[in-house]
Protein backbone atom coordinates (compact mmCIF):
# COMPACT_ATOMS: atom_id res chain seq x y z
CA UNK A 1 0.00 0.00 0.00
CA UNK A 2 1.11 3.56 -1.10
CA UNK A 3 -0.16 6.29 1.38
CA UNK A 4 -0.17 10.03 0.69
CA UNK A 5 -0.06 13.04 2.42
CA UNK A 6 -1.22 16.21 0.32
CA UNK A 7 -1.43 19.74 1.26
CA UNK A 8 -1.31 23.15 -0.46
CA UNK A 9 -0.92 27.25 -0.01
CA UNK A 10 1.31 27.34 2.35
CA UNK A 11 2.02 30.86 1.37
CA UNK A 12 5.64 31.19 3.07
CA UNK A 13 4.15 30.37 6.50
CA UNK A 14 7.60 28.58 8.27
CA UNK A 15 5.41 26.99 11.26
CA UNK A 16 3.11 25.21 8.59
CA UNK A 17 5.87 24.04 6.17
CA UNK A 18 7.86 22.74 9.61
CA UNK A 19 4.52 20.79 10.50
CA UNK A 20 4.43 19.65 7.03
CA UNK A 21 7.60 17.77 7.20
CA UNK A 22 6.59 15.99 10.55
CA UNK A 23 3.48 14.47 8.28
CA UNK A 24 5.78 12.11 7.07
CA UNK A 25 6.32 9.90 10.07
CA UNK A 26 3.10 11.12 11.95
CA UNK A 27 0.81 9.65 9.38
CA UNK A 28 3.48 7.16 7.99
CA UNK A 29 3.29 8.52 4.75
CA UNK A 30 5.12 7.54 1.97
CA UNK A 31 4.77 10.29 -0.22
CA UNK A 32 4.22 14.12 0.92
CA UNK A 33 2.84 16.82 -1.22
CA UNK A 34 2.97 20.45 -0.92
CA UNK A 35 1.64 21.68 -4.03
CA UNK A 36 0.78 25.45 -5.82
CA UNK A 37 1.19 28.26 -3.94
CA UNK A 38 4.87 28.15 -1.98
CA UNK A 39 5.66 32.21 -1.32
CA UNK A 40 4.46 34.53 0.93
CA UNK A 41 2.55 38.15 0.46
CA UNK A 42 5.00 40.63 2.01
CA UNK A 43 8.44 41.37 3.10
CA UNK A 44 8.65 43.58 6.56
CA UNK A 45 11.56 45.66 7.33
CA UNK A 46 13.03 45.41 11.10
CA UNK A 47 14.73 48.63 11.12
CA UNK A 48 18.02 49.06 13.56
CA UNK A 49 17.79 52.64 14.84
CA UNK A 50 20.72 52.73 17.22
CA UNK A 51 23.20 50.02 18.67
CA UNK A 52 20.63 47.82 20.92
CA UNK A 53 16.92 49.37 19.37
CA UNK A 54 15.33 48.09 16.69
CA UNK A 55 11.86 48.90 15.05
CA UNK A 56 8.78 47.34 12.91
CA UNK A 57 5.73 47.82 11.99
CA UNK A 58 3.90 45.22 9.55
CA UNK A 59 0.58 46.55 10.19
CA UNK A 60 0.97 50.29 10.62
CA UNK A 61 1.58 49.50 15.07
CA UNK A 62 5.44 50.50 15.77
CA UNK A 63 6.81 47.60 18.12
CA UNK A 64 10.20 48.33 19.19
CA UNK A 65 12.83 45.71 19.91
CA UNK A 66 15.97 45.94 21.90
CA UNK A 67 18.08 42.98 21.81
CA UNK A 68 18.99 40.34 19.19
CA UNK A 69 17.13 37.47 20.87
CA UNK A 70 13.94 39.88 20.37
CA UNK A 71 14.88 40.52 16.82
CA UNK A 72 15.02 36.72 16.50
CA UNK A 73 11.89 36.28 18.25
CA UNK A 74 9.88 38.59 16.10
CA UNK A 75 11.69 36.81 12.95
CA UNK A 76 10.19 33.83 13.37
CA UNK A 77 6.84 35.48 14.48
CA UNK A 78 6.59 36.81 10.76
CA UNK A 79 7.86 33.92 8.98
CA UNK A 80 5.16 31.71 10.71
CA UNK A 81 2.24 34.14 9.52
CA UNK A 82 4.14 33.91 5.82
CA UNK A 83 5.78 37.30 5.38
CA UNK A 84 9.64 37.77 5.06
CA UNK A 85 11.29 39.64 7.42
CA UNK A 86 15.13 41.14 6.50
CA UNK A 87 17.00 43.61 9.09
CA UNK A 88 17.68 47.25 7.47
CA UNK A 89 18.65 50.46 8.15
CA UNK A 90 16.94 53.76 8.15
CA UNK A 91 18.47 55.15 4.76
CA UNK A 92 17.56 51.78 2.96
CA UNK A 93 14.40 52.21 4.01
CA UNK A 94 14.18 55.42 2.49
CA UNK A 95 15.72 53.78 -0.52
CA UNK A 96 13.16 51.11 -0.81
CA UNK A 97 10.31 53.70 -0.62
CA UNK A 98 11.49 55.96 -3.11
CA UNK A 99 12.20 52.50 -5.90
CA UNK A 100 9.83 49.82 -6.13
CA UNK A 101 12.12 48.48 -8.30
CA UNK A 102 14.56 47.62 -5.94
CA UNK A 103 11.97 46.29 -3.62
CA UNK A 104 11.00 43.97 -6.08
CA UNK A 105 14.21 42.71 -6.39
CA UNK A 106 14.56 42.27 -2.64
CA UNK A 107 11.29 40.35 -2.34
CA UNK A 108 12.30 38.04 -5.03
CA UNK A 109 15.52 37.11 -3.29
CA UNK A 110 13.99 36.23 0.07
CA UNK A 111 11.30 34.27 -1.96
CA UNK A 112 13.67 32.00 -3.33
CA UNK A 113 16.36 32.39 -0.80
CA UNK A 114 13.55 30.84 1.77
CA UNK A 115 12.66 28.08 0.15
CA UNK A 116 15.99 27.16 -0.42
CA UNK A 117 16.37 26.85 3.18
CA UNK A 118 12.96 24.88 3.11
CA UNK A 119 14.25 22.36 0.85
CA UNK A 120 17.33 22.02 2.74
CA UNK A 121 15.54 21.24 5.66
CA UNK A 122 13.38 18.31 3.68
CA UNK A 123 16.93 17.00 2.30
CA UNK A 124 18.24 16.73 6.46
CA UNK A 125 14.87 15.81 8.23
CA UNK A 126 13.23 13.37 6.88
CA UNK A 127 13.61 9.06 6.11
CA UNK A 128 15.16 8.85 2.90
CA UNK A 129 12.47 6.52 1.71
CA UNK A 130 9.29 9.23 1.96
CA UNK A 131 9.06 10.76 -1.75
CA UNK A 132 8.65 14.46 -1.50
CA UNK A 133 6.82 16.25 -4.22
CA UNK A 134 7.04 19.99 -4.04
CA UNK A 135 5.16 22.22 -6.58
CA UNK A 136 4.54 26.06 -7.20
CA UNK A 137 1.14 27.65 -8.05
CA UNK A 138 -0.01 30.62 -9.62
CA UNK A 139 1.12 32.91 -7.00
CA UNK A 140 4.33 32.03 -7.43
CA UNK A 141 7.07 34.01 -9.12
CA UNK A 142 8.76 31.91 -11.94
CA UNK A 143 12.44 33.14 -10.12
CA UNK A 144 11.39 30.65 -7.39
CA UNK A 145 11.56 28.08 -10.04
CA UNK A 146 15.51 27.76 -9.67
CA UNK A 147 15.41 27.11 -6.25
CA UNK A 148 14.63 23.62 -6.63
CA UNK A 149 18.24 22.37 -8.59
CA UNK A 150 19.71 23.19 -4.96
CA UNK A 151 17.28 20.01 -3.50
CA UNK A 152 18.81 16.48 -4.96
CA UNK A 153 16.04 15.21 -2.66
CA UNK A 154 12.97 17.18 -3.47
CA UNK A 155 10.88 16.52 -6.59
CA UNK A 156 9.52 19.62 -8.72
CA UNK A 157 7.06 17.83 -10.79
CA UNK A 158 6.28 20.05 -13.52
CA UNK A 159 6.81 19.20 -17.10
CA UNK A 160 7.31 15.82 -16.05
CA UNK A 161 5.73 12.57 -15.23
CA UNK A 162 6.45 11.23 -11.70
CA UNK A 163 6.22 7.74 -10.51
CA UNK A 164 4.50 7.62 -7.28
CA UNK A 165 5.02 3.90 -6.97
CA UNK A 166 4.74 0.83 -9.11
CA UNK A 167 1.12 1.50 -10.02
CA UNK A 168 -0.02 5.33 -9.98
CA UNK A 169 1.67 8.05 -11.73
CA UNK A 170 1.69 11.92 -11.56
CA UNK A 171 1.30 14.55 -14.04
CA UNK A 172 0.73 18.61 -13.10
CA UNK A 173 -0.14 21.88 -13.70
CA UNK A 174 0.59 25.05 -11.60
CA UNK A 175 -1.07 27.34 -14.20
CA UNK A 176 -5.15 28.86 -13.11
CA UNK A 177 -7.73 30.25 -15.10
CA UNK A 178 -7.82 34.02 -14.74
CA UNK A 179 -8.15 35.81 -11.23
CA UNK A 180 -8.63 39.17 -10.06
CA UNK A 181 -4.87 39.89 -8.59
CA UNK A 182 -2.89 39.32 -12.23
CA UNK A 183 -1.09 36.93 -10.86
CA UNK A 184 2.61 34.92 -12.00
CA UNK A 185 1.11 31.78 -13.70
CA UNK A 186 -2.71 32.74 -14.57
CA UNK A 187 -3.83 32.07 -18.34
CA UNK A 188 -6.97 31.86 -20.33
CA UNK A 189 -9.36 29.09 -20.25
CA UNK A 190 -8.62 28.44 -24.10
CA UNK A 191 -4.61 28.71 -22.81
CA UNK A 192 -5.44 26.43 -20.13
CA UNK A 193 -6.78 23.74 -21.62
CA UNK A 194 -3.82 23.62 -24.10
CA UNK A 195 -1.62 23.30 -21.02
CA UNK A 196 -3.81 20.15 -19.79
CA UNK A 197 -3.90 18.24 -22.57
CA UNK A 198 -0.32 18.53 -23.21
CA UNK A 199 0.24 16.47 -19.59
CA UNK A 200 -2.05 14.52 -20.56
CA UNK A 201 -0.35 13.32 -23.57
CA UNK A 202 2.88 12.55 -21.35
CA UNK A 203 1.26 9.32 -20.28
CA UNK A 204 -0.31 6.03 -21.85
CA UNK A 205 -3.63 5.32 -19.32
CA UNK A 206 -6.00 7.55 -17.30
CA UNK A 207 -7.41 4.71 -14.28
CA UNK A 208 -4.57 5.10 -12.35
CA UNK A 209 -3.47 8.84 -13.05
CA UNK A 210 -3.35 11.10 -10.01
CA UNK A 211 -3.37 14.93 -11.37
CA UNK A 212 -2.06 17.81 -9.37
CA UNK A 213 -3.89 20.60 -10.98
CA UNK A 214 -3.74 23.54 -8.21
CA UNK A 215 -7.20 25.35 -10.29
CA UNK A 216 -9.95 23.14 -8.88
CA UNK A 217 -12.76 22.46 -11.00
CA UNK A 218 -15.77 24.58 -12.25
CA UNK A 219 -18.82 24.40 -10.31
CA UNK A 220 -18.03 22.10 -7.07
CA UNK A 221 -17.41 22.37 -3.49
CA UNK A 222 -13.74 22.81 -4.15
CA UNK A 223 -14.21 25.47 -6.03
CA UNK A 224 -16.93 28.53 -4.07
CA UNK A 225 -14.71 31.87 -3.35
CA UNK A 226 -16.22 35.34 -2.46
CA UNK A 227 -17.83 37.54 -5.04
CA UNK A 228 -15.63 40.24 -5.55
CA UNK A 229 -17.23 43.80 -7.20
CA UNK A 230 -14.39 45.76 -9.53
CA UNK A 231 -12.72 47.35 -6.18
CA UNK A 232 -11.59 43.67 -5.08
CA UNK A 233 -14.08 44.12 -1.91
CA UNK A 234 -16.42 41.57 -0.94
CA UNK A 235 -20.27 41.82 -2.42
CA UNK A 236 -22.64 41.85 -0.31
CA UNK A 237 -26.54 40.97 -0.12
CA UNK A 238 -29.19 41.69 2.87
CA UNK A 239 -26.07 41.75 5.11
CA UNK A 240 -24.81 38.65 3.96
CA UNK A 241 -21.71 37.63 1.94
CA UNK A 242 -22.41 36.94 -1.51
CA UNK A 243 -19.88 33.53 -3.06
CA UNK A 244 -19.81 32.06 -6.31
CA UNK A 245 -17.83 29.62 -8.20
CA UNK A 246 -14.49 31.12 -9.75
CA UNK A 247 -12.81 27.29 -10.85
CA UNK A 248 -11.75 26.12 -14.41
CA UNK A 249 -14.13 25.52 -17.15
CA UNK A 250 -10.82 23.33 -18.64
CA UNK A 251 -10.08 21.59 -15.61
CA UNK A 252 -13.36 20.17 -15.69
CA UNK A 253 -13.48 19.37 -18.80
CA UNK A 254 -10.14 17.23 -19.06
CA UNK A 255 -11.04 15.63 -15.67
CA UNK A 256 -14.43 14.82 -17.41
CA UNK A 257 -12.93 13.04 -20.81
CA UNK A 258 -10.01 11.29 -19.35
CA UNK A 259 -11.47 10.50 -15.50
CA UNK A 260 -8.34 10.25 -14.11
CA UNK A 261 -8.23 8.00 -10.65
CA UNK A 262 -7.69 10.93 -8.49
CA UNK A 263 -7.09 14.82 -9.14
CA UNK A 264 -5.57 16.83 -6.19
CA UNK A 265 -6.33 20.69 -5.80
CA UNK A 266 -5.97 23.76 -4.09
CA UNK A 267 -5.85 27.75 -4.68
CA UNK A 268 -9.25 28.43 -3.09
CA UNK A 269 -8.57 28.47 0.64
CA UNK A 270 -12.33 28.76 1.73
CA UNK A 271 -13.56 25.40 -0.04
CA UNK A 272 -12.07 22.21 1.69
CA UNK A 273 -13.68 19.06 0.34
CA UNK A 274 -13.96 17.14 -2.01
CA UNK A 275 -16.42 15.39 -5.01
CA UNK A 276 -16.32 12.77 -7.61
CA UNK A 277 -16.80 14.00 -11.22
CA UNK A 278 -17.86 10.34 -12.56
CA UNK A 279 -15.20 7.66 -11.09
CA UNK A 280 -12.63 10.80 -10.27
CA UNK A 281 -12.33 11.78 -7.25
CA UNK A 282 -11.38 15.64 -6.81
CA UNK A 283 -10.29 17.00 -3.47
CA UNK A 284 -9.04 20.27 -2.27
CA UNK A 285 -7.20 20.45 1.73
CA UNK A 286 -8.10 24.28 1.95
CA UNK A 287 -5.60 26.55 3.46
CA UNK A 288 -5.52 28.94 6.70
CA UNK A 289 -1.72 28.86 6.96
CA UNK A 290 -2.09 32.75 8.69
CA UNK A 291 -3.11 30.37 11.82
CA UNK A 292 -0.70 28.47 11.54
CA UNK A 293 -2.87 25.60 10.91
CA UNK A 294 -1.59 22.51 8.35
CA UNK A 295 -4.75 21.27 6.36
CA UNK A 296 -4.33 18.14 4.70
CA UNK A 297 -5.37 14.40 3.25
CA UNK A 298 -4.68 11.18 4.10
CA UNK A 299 -4.36 9.06 0.83
CA UNK A 300 -3.96 5.28 0.88
CA UNK A 301 -3.61 3.77 -2.89
CA UNK A 302 -5.15 1.24 -4.32
CA UNK A 303 -5.09 -1.81 -4.96
CA UNK A 304 -4.83 -2.81 -1.22
CA UNK A 305 -7.51 -0.67 -0.07
CA UNK A 306 -8.46 2.83 -1.00
CA UNK A 307 -9.26 5.38 2.15
CA UNK A 308 -8.88 9.21 2.30
CA UNK A 309 -9.80 11.56 5.25
CA UNK A 310 -9.24 15.05 6.05
CA UNK A 311 -6.36 16.14 8.64
CA UNK A 312 -5.29 19.32 10.52
CA UNK A 313 -2.31 19.73 12.49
Amino acid sequence: MTRIFYACDVHGSQVVWKKFLQMGGYHKADVLMMCGDLTGKAIVPIVRRKQDEWYYAPLGKEEVLHSADEVKAAMDKIRDRGWYPFETTPDEVEELKANPNKVNERFSVLMKDTLTEWLEMANQGLDRNTKVIVSPGNDDRFEIDEAFNTSDRVVNPLNKVVEIDGIHQLISCEWTNPTPWNTPRQCSEGELRKKLEKEFSRVDRCDTLICNFHAPPLNTVLDVAPKLDKDKKQVMQFGNPVNIHVGSEAVREVIERYQPFMSLHGHIHESCGFENIGRTLCINPGSEYESGLLRGYVVDLPPKKFEFWRVEA
